[in-house]
């Protein structure tokens, strides 16, 4: 486990390695999503590497923490942090989406260590976490759960019946983390032809206040930013057993952030980067002979 005080430097490195295996792993595979890995790799480094209370010797451990990222599509980014972390080794990543692979295209719990739910059906991943947590009130265990969403994936009418349940059932040892791209998989301005926006999933609403209003503990963040990160998450940690209220953090982040070409356009929700793509993606994040 790292700690922020002493350990940024390292965060920052650990992040850009979760980088260059996101675009380097999808290239190989020929096939992945780019776009929400990269928006999402700062928010799950610090939270594997500084907050989760884990063990990848041991991975079914019942009283390790939980994380279920429900937008399961993000996957690749997941699994080479998890590499990282040492789940697994890291050159299993190039083994990503193939048949016989324990990495698949989206998170599956019977394969792949370190794997708490099967993910991939946008939506269910909050209410999964629900039922973690209020077993773990039941059952009178310790264990924090964690969920990762996508601001798209808040148009799904499930994760709304949980954001209403879970204060009455008073899981304050369940933390949301919304990964506040701006960006879906297209992302065309609107204009007098569109019915709605689809640039901004969210943006016409007040997530911190209709949040608060339904009894959560919200966090307002820059989710690039460790200082921020680590502030919230332990907000959440330590809210757990106080007061029943879940805690939720609203991350702002960039899609595809830290490669120049990716950053900031939905065209890069997934793709595949050609040789000289990968050569820059390289230098900018200072990745030494295409290895981390």
């Amino acid at each position: 486990m790292t700690t922020l005080e002493t350990d940024r430097p390292v965060l920052e490195e650990l992040a850009r390695q979760g980088r260059w295996h996101v675009i380097s792993t999808v290239a190989a595979s020929k096939a992945g999503h780019i776009g929400g890995p990269l928006s999402a790799m700062d928010l799950l480094t610090a939270l594997y590497f500084g907050h989760l209370r884990i063990d990848p010797e041991n991975p079914t451990d019942p009283d390790r923490d939980r994380f279920i990222l429900s937008k399961g599509h993000c996957a690749i980014g997941l699994y080479s942090v998890l590499a990282l972390r040492g789940y697994f080794p890291v050159d299993e990543l190039a083994t990503f989406d193939h048949g016989d692979s324990r990495l698949q295209g989206h998170p599956d719990m019977k394969l792949t260590p370190g794997i708490d739910v099967s993910s991939g059906s946008l939506g269910q991943g909050l209410s999964a976490g629900a039922g973690m947590a209020l077993g773990a009130k039941r059952a009178g265990r310790d264990f924090h759960t964690w969920v990762m969403l996508g601001d798209g994936e808040l148009e799904e009418g499930m994760v709304w019946e949980t954001i209403i349940s879970a204060p009455r059932f008073g899981l304050d040892n369940l933390t949301a983390i919304i990964d506040l791209n701006g960006l879906q998989q297209y992302g065309w301005p609107r204009n007098s032809a569109d019915r709605f926006d689809r640039s901004e999933p969210m943006g016409h609403v007040d997530l911190e206040a209709v949040l608060t209003g339904f009894g959560w503990s919200v966090h307002v963040i820059d989710g690039h930013d460790f200082d921020q990160i680590h502030a919230a998450y332990s907000a959440a940690a330590a809210a757990r057993g106080v007061d029943g209220r879940p805690s939720v953090v609203l991350a702002r982040t960039t899609k595809g952030h830290g490669i120049s070409f990716t950053s900031g356009t939905y065209k890069w929700h997934n793709g595949v980067a050609s040789g000289e793509q990968l050569r820059l993606a390289q230098t900018e994040l200072g990745i030494e002979g295409g290895r981390s």
